[in-house]
């Protein structure tokens, strides 16, 4: 994998921990703004609207 990445030595500490943190960011925020979204919708409005 090295020879495919530029400048990234084979056992670089940043690189393993600031990918991972990004991913679990990206995820996170993925499913946290939706579910806020949807606690802020009246139940009996969200019922009678399907």
């Amino acid at each position: 994998m090295a020879s495919q990445l530029y400048d990234v030595a084979p056992i670089d500490p940043a690189t393993f921990l600031v990918v991972p943190l990004a991913l679990f960011v990206a995820a996170f925020a993925a499913c946290c703004l939706p579910a806020l979204r949807a606690t802020r919708v009246d139940p009996l409005v969200a019922l009678r609207s399907e």
